[in-house]
C-alpha cells in the first residue's frame, strides 16, 4: 500500500476537522463508475425524501429527522413550527430545572434523571450521555428494559435521592409495553416513598397518544411532543434526545450545528463521505450484507457507539422483502466494543478466524484535556493507544481483513452530531442502493405481536392451575395452547413464585399447581 494510495483514498473535511480513510477498502476505479446508477437514483432519493415524500410507504409516512438540525429544510411553515417550538421550549424548561425555578415537590433542587424508554428512545440518550455527559450536573439512570431485577437495582443506585429525580417518560405511542412497564414500576416506587410520581415526571409523546393522555390526566411537570414523522433510531436530535441533554448543560446546539455541518457536506455528489461509505458496505458485502461491520472506537466515551449503529444499521437495513415485493433478506450485521480492550479480546478472530467481516475504526485524534505523563521513555498513553490503532489496522490489512477509518479531532457535541449525521445518511443512501425501506420494522412489530399471544396465554394458564397437581399437557388441553408453550408459562409461574412445580424425569412429566 504506497502513500499515493492511502493519499487518493482518504476523504477530508478541513472545515471539520473529519476524515474518511477507505484505503484498506480495497475498492477499484471502476467499482463507482459500475454503480454510477444506482448512486445517481440514491441521489435522488434522499433528495426527495428530505422534500418530504412519503419515504416510508408501508406506514404513508414522511422522514423528517434531517429536518430536525436544518427546520429550513422542512417542506412547510406547521413542519418548521413543530421542530422549533419545542426546542425553545425545552430549553427554557432546562434552565428553569437547572435554576431552581422548576423543583421537587420538597422544594429541592433536581438532581437526576431517571429515563424510561426503549430502543432508540433509550439507545440515543444513553450513547450521548456515555459520549458527552461526563460534566453534567445531574446524574442520569435508564430504565431501558423490562427486566424488574434490573429497575430494582438502578432504583437501589439512586436511593434516597428519589425526591430529587425528575423522571422522562419516552414512547411516541405511549403503548410500548416496556416503557408503561418501567413508568408503572417507577411509578410504584415514588408512591412506595410517600411521593407525588406525577410531580417528579416529564412525558415525551406523540400528541394523543395514551402516554399523553396519562401524564396530562395525571398532572405531569411537562409534556413534549414527539412527531410522527421521527422514527426511534433516529430520534437522538429531537426532543428524545435534546430533552436529557438539555438537563445534563449539553450544548444541544453545538450537536445539531455538527449534523447540520456534516449534512450539508454529504449533500454534495462529490467527495460525499456517507455515500462512499455506504458503496463500501455495498462493495464488501456484495450488495447483500455477506460480510459484518466490527466498530472499533479508540475511546472510552464513544463505547456505546457501537450499540448506537447496531440498532441504526441493523434496524434499517435488515429487511426481508425489497421495495418491489421480491424476498432479498438484506442486513448488515453490527457488533464491537472498544479499543484497545479489543486487542485483549476477538482481535484475534478478526485477524486469523473466519474472515466475515470489516472493521471501522473510530479515531479520536486528541488524546486528553491537559498534559500526558510519560509511561516510557518519550511515550504516554495516548501514544499507546494510537499505536494499538495503528497497528491492528495494519495486521488485519495484511491478513487480507478490510477496513475504514473514521478520524475526528476530539469528542465534542459538534463532533458527535458529524458522526450520527454521517452514518444516518450512509444507511438512507445503502437502503437505496440495495432498494429496501429503511425507516420501518416489520420484525420488530412481529416479536411484539408473538410476545402478545405468550402473555395471553400466560394468563389462560394461571387461571387453570388448580390445588391438585397437573403436568403441561393436561393444562394445554384446558387451555387449547401448544403443551411447549404452556410449559414454558408454567415454569415462568413457577420461577416468580405464581405456581409450585414438582419436577418429574422429563419436562412433560413435571406437574404444577397453585
Amino acid at each position: 500500500m504506497s502513500f499515493e494510495s492511502y493519499s487518493e483514498n482518504l476523504l477530508r473535511y478541513p472545515e471539520l476537522g473529519f476524515s474518511l480513510d477507505l484505503s484498506r477498502m480495497d475498492i477499484a476505479p471502476s467499482f463507482r463508475e459500475e454503480m454510477s446508477g444506482k448512486v445517481a437514483k440514491a441521489f435522488a432519493d434522499i433528495k426527495a425524501l428530505e422534500a418530504g415524500e412519503i419515504a416510508n410507504p408501508d406506514e404513508g409516512r414522511m422522514v423528517g429527522h434531517y429536518w430536525l438540525r436544518n427546520p429550513a429544510l422542512a417542506p412547510n411553515e406547521q413542519l418548521r413550527k413543530e421542530i422549533t417550538e419545542p426546542l425553545a421550549a425545552l430549553k427554557e424548561f432546562a434552565s428553569q430545572v437547572h435554576a431552581g425555578e422548576i423543583k421537587a415537590p420538597g422544594g429541592s433542587h433536581f438532581q437526576n434523571l431517571l429515563i424510561v424508554g426503549i430502543g432508540g428512545s433509550a439507545l440515543g440518550p444513553q450513547f450521548i450521555v456515555e459520549a458527552l455527559g461526563s460534566a453534567s450536573p445531574v446524574a442520569t439512570y435508564f430504565f431501558d428494559n423490562t427486566d424488574p431485577a434490573g429497575m430494582d437495582r438502578t432504583l437501589e443506585e439512586i436511593g434516597t435521592d428519589l425526591d430529587k429525580t425528575l423522571v422522562l417518560v419516552i414512547s411516541k405511542s405511549g403503548g410500548t409495553p416496556e416503557t408503561r412497564n418501567g413508568m408503572l414500576e417507577a411509578k410504584a416506587a415514588y408512591e412506595s416513598h410517600g411521593l407525588n410520581f406525577a410531580q417528579h415526571a416529564v412525558a415525551i409523546t406523540g400528541e394523543d397518544s395514551k402516554l399523553f393522555n396519562f401524564a396530562k390526566s395525571e398532572g405531569f411537570v411537562e409534556i413534549f411532543p414527539m412527531e410522527d414523522w421521527v422514527g426511534g433510531r433516529t430520534s437522538v436530535m429531537s426532543t428524545v434526545g435534546l430533552v436529557p441533554m438539555a438537563l445534563q448543560d449539553i450544548d444541544v446546539d453545538e450537536l445539531l450545528g455538527g449534523a447540520a455541518a456534516m449534512d450539508e457536506l454529504t449533500r454534495q455528489e462529490s467527495n460525499n463521505a456517507a455515500m462512499e461509505l455506504a458503496l463500501a458496505w455495498y462493495h464488501e458485502g456484495n450488495g447483500k450484507g455477506e460480510k459484518d461491520m466490527v466498530v472499533l472506537p479508540y475511546k472510552d466515551s464513544l463505547l456505546l457507539m457501537s450499540k448506537y449503529l447496531q440498532q441504526l444499521v441493523m434496524e434499517s437495513l435488515g429487511k426481508e422483502l425489497d421495495l418491489d415485493g421480491n424476498v432479498v433478506h438484506q442486513g448488515i450485521a453490527v457488533y464491537g466494543n472498544k479499543g484497545s480492550t479489543d486487542q485483549h479480546a476477538y482481535v484475534q478472530q478478526l485477524r486469523d478466524g473466519v474472515h466475515n467481516f470489516f472493521a471501522t475504526f473510530i479515531e479520536v485524534r486528541k488524546p486528553r484535556s491537559g498534559e500526558s505523563i510519560e509511561v516510557e521513555e518519550g511515550v504516554t498513553s495516548g501514544d499507546f493507544l494510537q499505536g494499538f490503532l495503528r497497528g491492528t489496522r495494519s495486521a488485519l490489512y495484511e491478513n487480507g481483513r478490510h477496513s475504514v477509518t473514521i478520524s475526528i479531532p476530539e469528542v465534542t457535541p459538534h463532533t458527535v452530531g458529524q458522526l450520527i449525521a454521517l452514518f444516518e445518511r450512509a444507511v438512507s443512501f445503502y437502503a437505496s442502493l440495495v432498494n429496501i425501506n429503511a425507516y420501518h420494522q416489520p420484525g420488530v412489530e412481529a416479536g411484539k405481536a408473538a410476545a402478545g399471544v405468550f402473555l395471553d396465554l400466560l394468563k389462560k394458564v394461571s387461571g387453570a392451575l388448580a390445588d391438585e397437581p397437573m403436568s403441561a399437557s393436561e393444562i394445554a388441553g384446558k387451555t387449547g395452547g401448544d403443551a411447549e408453550a404452556v410449559y414454558h408459562c408454567l415454569t415462568h409461574l413457577a420461577a416468580s413464585g405464581r405456581a409450585r412445580q414438582v419436577m418429574g424425569a422429563t419436562a412433560a412429566q413435571d406437574q404444577f399447581a397453585k
